[in-house]
Formats: C-alpha cells, sequence, structure tokens
C-alpha cells in the first residue's frame, strides 16, 4: 500500500480524497494555486505545493509542474479527483514515465473513452446500443451539414473530449447549424484543447441513467447500480439520485451488465461511469464512458455503504476488488445536490465573491467514509467556510449536500429540509432554488425527464414563484431588519456595543411614525412601512394594516454579519423561528423551510444620475468577449442577444434588458473585462 499520495485538484473533492487517505493511514499532499493558497484542502492535508498563477494552465493543468511536485515530496501516487487532468492521457502517460502510480484507469481506457467518437466504435462491435449520429474525423462544414440532414432534426453537436456540460449545442433545424457549430467548437476548443464534435439524433426527454463500475487488475469488473442525473440545467447536473426510481428489476440488471460489458471492452481498471439515456419506451442507449470518480459518486456510497475513494486506492495498489457482484445491495435511497454560486434569476450566470456567513445544520457530519453520513441522513462534501471567496478561475460549485433514508420520499424529504437549514450569504447561489426543485410535483412524483428543468424555468415568473412567506409577514420582517441595522449602527457610533437590544427605540404617547424602506425582490418593487418596539426580548412590529408579535434572539459574535434570529408569536407563521441576515444591502430572510432575500434601495447609495434614460448591460463577472451580436445605431428589443461573455470555463449571452437603440459598444470581440464593466450602452426606444 502506498505511504504518500498527491491529490492533484482543488475543493471539496480535494477534501474527500485526503478524508480517506489519511483514515488509511496514507499521507497526503496537496496543491494548490495562488488563488487558493488559504483553502480548505491546503490547510487539512499533511503538505501542500503551490503550483503557480490562478489560471488553471498555469497550475492545475500544468502538468509537469504536478508531476515536479510529486517526485519532491515522493509522492508514490496520484489522485486526480475528477476534472482538471483526470481524463487526461498525457497525464497518465507522464506518470507512468516517472514511475508514479496513477489513481485511475490506463492510459489507453482514457485515451478510448475519452474520444466519444473512439469510445462508441470501441463498443459497438459488443452489441452496446448508440444513438443515430455521426462520429467521424472529418470535421469539414460541408461533411457536418451533409451529416445533420443524414441524421435529421432536432440534434445535439457534442465535443468528443467534452464533459461537465460544456461543448454541447441543441440545433433544431439547418439555419442553426453553422453557429451552433462555431459556438460549440470555440468553447470545446478553450475548454477542452480539442475543437472535434461529433453529431447526435437528439432523444425527447429522455432519462440520463447512469452506472457505476469498478475494475481490478485481477480481470474482475463490477457494477454498483445505476443512479438518476436527469436533472439537468445547460446539460449540466444538479441532482442525482440512486437508485434511479421505477426501474425494473429486468431493466436494472441490462443496465448494470450493459455497463460491465462496456468496462470489459476497453480492458478497463478502476472506477469509471458509464452513461446512458433512457427513452419514453424503456429503450436506452449508450451516450459515454468518463473515466474518473463522478461528482455524484456519494449517492453511491450512501446506498451501497462502500468507499468508493478508498476503493480506488487500493485498486491501483494492485489489491483486488473487495466485493463481488453477488455481495454488492441497494439499501434505502440517497440525493445529491449540487450547491453553486450562481443566480438562478439570471439564468444560472456564475457568481463570484466572499462568502461571508456559511453555516451547515449540527445534524450534517463533514467526514466522509464508509457509511458516512448514514447517522444522520445528511452529509455535506465542502470546500467553503465562512471567509473564503469563490473564485472566477474555477467552477463555482461550492459543495454538495447528501441525504439518504430507507425510502425515496424519505430521502428528498431530508434534502428539502436540509437545505433550508443551510446557510451561505455574500454570493448568489442556487440554494434555496434547489429546494424548491425538490418540491416540484413532478420532480418529487420520480421519473422526471431532462426537460424538466427547462419546462419549470419556461413557466417561472415572479408571479408563479412565491417565497412561501406570508406578504404581510415578509415586509414586517423586513422592516424589523431595517430596524436593527440602524440600531446596531447607533450602537456602533456610541461604542455600546453590537446589540440592537442596548438602545432603547424610543416611547411614543400615540401612534408612532412608520418608517418607510424601498426593496427589490428579484426584479418586484417592495414597501415596508413599520415601526419597532421593544420590551425585554419581546418585539411589536407594527405595519400600515397590520401587526407581528416575535420573541428576539440577536446573534452578534462569531458571525461576522449583522443577524436577528427569532421566533414569530403571531401571524400565519406563527410557531416559525426566522433568521435576518444582512451583507452590505442585501438581506437574506429565513422563516420556518422558506427562504428568500431582498434588497435594500439604500437611498446613500441610489445614484444621483439614476433618473436618466441611459441604459447599459454590464458584465455580470470577469471574463472576456467573444462575440458581439449589435452594432452601433441598431434598434434592439427586450431579451435580445446582445453579447456574449466567456467566463468560467463556459459562454454566457448576455440579453438586452428593454427595448432601445444601442449607442456605444465600448469594448469590442476579445476584450478581457471586470465585473460591472458596461458592455453595452443604449438608450431606450
Amino acid at each position: 500500500m502506498f505511504t504518500k499520495i498527491l491529490i492533484a485538484n482543488r475543493g471539496e473533492i480535494a477534501r474527500r480524497i485526503n478524508r480517506t487517505a489519511q483514515a488509511m493511514g496514507i499521507q497526503t499532499v496537496a496543491v494548490y494555486s495562488t488563488a487558493d493558497a488559504q483553502a480548505l484542502h491546503v490547510q487539512e492535508c499533511n503538505e501542500a505545493v503551490c503550483l503557480g498563477e490562478p489560471e488553471a494552465a498555469l497550475s492545475y493543468l500544468n502538468i509537469e509542474k504536478v508531476i515536479a511536485a510529486a517526485r519532491r515530496t515522493g509522492a508514490q501516487a496520484i489522485h486526480p479527483g475528477y476534472g482538471f487532468l483526470s481524463e487526461n492521457a498525457a497525464f497518465a502517460q507522464a506518470c507512468a514515465d516517472a514511475h508514479i502510480a496513477f489513481i485511475g484507469p490506463g492510459v489507453q481506457a482514457i485515451r478510448t473513452m475519452g474520444s466519444k467518437s473512439e469510445a462508441k466504435a470501441c463498443v459497438q462491435p459488443a452489441g452496446v446500443p448508440l444513438i443515430p449520429g455521426y462520429f467521424g474525423a472529418d470535421q469539414s462544414l460541408a461533411t457536418l451539414q451533409a451529416e445533420a440532414q443524414r441524421i435529421g432534426f432536432p440534434l445535439m453537436i457534442k465535443a468528443v473530449a467534452g464533459g461537465g456540460g460544456k461543448g454541447i449545442r441543441i440545433v433544431n433545424n439547418e439555419g442553426e447549424l453553422p453557429a451552433a457549430l462555431e459556438s460549440c467548437q470555440r468553447e470545446a476548443r478553450n475548454a477542452f484543447g480539442d475543437a472535434t464534435v461529433m453529431l447526435e439524433k437528439q432523444i425527447i426527454n429522455p432519462r440520463h441513467v447512469e452506472v457505476q463500475v469498478f475494475a481490478d487488475t485481477h480481470g474482475n469488473v463490477v457494477h454498483l447500480f445505476e443512479r438518476d442525473c436527469s436533472a439537468q440545467r445547460r446539460h449540466q447536473k444538479v441532482i442525482e439520485e440512486a437508485p434511479a426510481f421505477g426501474l425494473t428489476e429486468a431493466q436494472r440488471k441490462a443496465f448494470g451488465d450493459t455497463a460491465v460489458q462496456v468496462a470489459r471492452a476497453v480492458n478497463y481498471v478502476g472506477a469509471g461511469t458509464v452513461e446512458f439515456l433512457l427513452d419514453a419506451r424503456g429503450e436506452f442507449y449508450f451516450m459515454e464512458m468518463n473515466t474518473r470518480l463522478q461528482v455524484e459518486h456519494p449517492v453511491t456510497e450512501m446506498i451501497t455503504g462502500f468507499d468508493l475513494v478508498q476503493w480506488q486506492i487500493e485498486i491501483a495498489a494492485g489489491l483486488p476488488l473487495p466485493a463481488t457482484q453477488e455481495t454488492i445491495h441497494i439499501d434505502g435511497h440517497a440525493f445529491e445536490a449540487r450547491l453553486y454560486a450562481e443566480n438562478p434569476d439570471q439564468g444560472f450566470l456564475p457568481a463570484i465573491g466572499t462568502v461571508e456567513l456559511w453555516e451547515a445544520p449540527e445534524a450534517i457530519e463533514f467526514h466522509t467514509g464508509t457509511h458516512a453520513g448514514r447517522t444522520a441522513g445528511v452529509r455535506l462534501d465542502s470546500s467553503m467556510r465562512s471567509g473564503l471567496a469563490v473564485s472566477p478561475y474555477y467552477d463555482p460549485m461550492v459543495g454538495k449536500l447528501i441525504t439518504w433514508a430507507p425510502t425515496r420520499a424519505a430521502a428528498l424529504q431530508k434534502l428539502a429540509d436540509a437545505l433550508a437549514r443551510l446557510r451561505c450569504v455574500g454570493v448568489k447561489n442556487n440554494i434555496a432554488w434547489l429546494r424548491s426543485l425538490c418540491l416540484h410535483p413532478e420532480f418529487a412524483a420520480g421519473g422526471y425527464d431532462t426537460g424538466l428543468i427547462d419546462r419549470m424555468t419556461l413557466a417561472a415568473t415572479p408571479a408563479t414563484t412565491p417565497t412561501g412567506i406570508d406578504p404581510q409577514t415578509l415586509t414586517a420582517l423586513a422592516g424589523l431588519a431595517r430596524w436593527a441595522l440602524h440600531q446596531q449602527t447607533i450602537a456602533r457610533s456610541h461604542k455600546t456595543g453590537t446589540d440592537p437590544l442596548a438602545v432603547l427605540d424610543g416611547f411614543y404617547s400615540s401612534a408612532p411614525p412608520l418608517r418607510e424602506d424601498r426593496w427589490l425582490q428579484r426584479d418586484q418593487s417592495l414597501v415596508s412601512h413599520s415601526h419597532v418596539s421593544i420590551q425585554g426580548q419581546q418585539a411589536l412590529v407594527q405595519c400600515s394594516e397590520h401587526s407581528l408579535n416575535c420573541q428576539l434572539t440577536v446573534v452578534s459574535q462569531p458571525y461576522p454579519l449583522p443577524r436577528l434570529t427569532g421566533l414569530l408569536t403571531t401571524g400565519p407563521h406563527a410557531g416559525d423561528c426566522f433568521d435576518l441576515i444582512w451583507h452590505g444591502d442585501n438581506l437574506s430572510l429565513h422563516v420556518g423551510t422558506e427562504q428568500t432575500s431582498l434588497q435594500w434601495l439604500n437611498p446613500a447609495h441610489i445614484r444621483a444620475d439614476q433618473g436618466h434614460d441611459g441604459q447599459g448591460v454590464a458584465a455580470p463577472m470577469p471574463g472576456k468577449v467573444f462575440a458581439v451580436f449589435v452594432k452601433v445605431g441598431d434598434t434592439v428589443k427586450k431579451g435580445q442577444p446582445l453579447i456574449g461573455l466567456e467566463a468560467m470555463k463556459m459562454e454566457h449571452t448576455l440579453n438586452s434588458p428593454c427595448d432601445g437603440v444601442v449607442e456605444s459598444i465600448p469594448h469590442p470581440v476579445g476584450d478581457q473585462v471586470t465585473e460591472g464593466t458596461e458592455l453595452i450602452h443604449f438608450s431606450k426606444d
């Protein structure tokens, strides 16, 4: 067995691997970029080596630097995690050349399965069912257009070296093909260094089912059953579950047997995932094989009780599989929700910034390993703590919340409840949105397809996506939060402490004056008129047409943000706890299991020129302009695409917020821009 391994990754997966390795008595070496100097995986491993600048090409993707770090620290093996170099055949070969064990499959298996087209050619002789498509080497536009006509529309363009939802475009007709090809090839070249694409017939509203396989160097191959990964947005998974809902035993066996067949066809060793599409008729088709540990591997661990990272390390050390197919069984049901720094209200655009407050329920177990999280039924694999920043250089996932229970319904309820208790303040995130997905009737029923989230997004409007918080309670709590913030400001100025209850709010012999505050909830305006009276720990919030009573518990240290918690004693939410957390002019409100956020329109921060008729579109994050779809003088309509921005390894299209006429385009294609930079300036039509 190895005595020291290097973990060639970052974030939660680096922490995940470190926990198992140290539990096995193996020393660990972390690598990091200068952007990750304060990261948790750097602190937790036994040693750490800086690879260089934040850009992945200069650090985590630099093969020579990673190999040099392993040699310098005496690491006998390298675990690549997922992403970065995990499916890079050249890296696996470099490890072999350096006589360092690569904790993953062999070079040829990575090379074959790393190309979607080669993978299909490899498994086709074995009778594995394939989706009709074109997987050839001729990448000329004429050939791709001809093949698209043969396949028929709608179809999908896929980068052959792709993964993680990148390098995929849906084409509905021949007219869309040239632009979609150009965009897909550009994104594939930037993300994977290979612009080669293939074409596939689009299976309408399929389910995405994948099977976890393991193989050792002794000829043994097993599967650990399937996961359903159909909950996707922009071709990227957001919630996974195991086992897949509604499969018959015959279907389950067919999936498992076919996955093992695929692994044997390529002489596979280590952990791999075979991915399929399941159509409405119950027929399934091979898509690809991922030659690494998957992001969603915890749900398989939860239903089987095995530590898959431990299996990987043992197989790489030459040991046989620790279980046979007959001894692997499904126990209960598990879900995983991917926690992203992103804005669901703006097309899931990635967000960056500092997470000022990161707080998880006490029941969550942060360790991993065999049966990890099974006692409480909740597990968190995360790279985050209060005060850490979400970097623009890497994937915006900050963690994964995993739940387990004997039944699917119980596991899903645990996930919804745990999401309600999780706090991530300081950057936009998808936590509340994930909970709404858990509660969606179609998702809760099971058997949903990959089009579910798109249908939810099309149907979502401020009127159809209520917060679940009674409007009167919402405005009253907003007023209470403003009072608390104001009292904290007074307390600091009088040096009386930071507790709002330390400062009297005043006494009035007649009706008290009401404070007016204006807010934004999504794009909707909200006004609160309120006055707060305090007696001990009891608060009375008097509003224009109603009042609210609550019991307060003021939270100060060790929390880094102004915060007020308590219990509602009157109103529709009587008996529910509330948690009000400020971050700048943004207010995070949690009432019972419901949560939402408001932006306070702080008069001190409203620009004097906001009333003019000039409008602009600003960069929501740092990135590079890759396309401009309009020119100066064009009349544009609300929702019309204006500019393309490449950021966080993906392309994002920014649309016009209103009708208008383009007055200027300050930044042409190729410009690097920072967050908040104006990209398009126009006047209202």
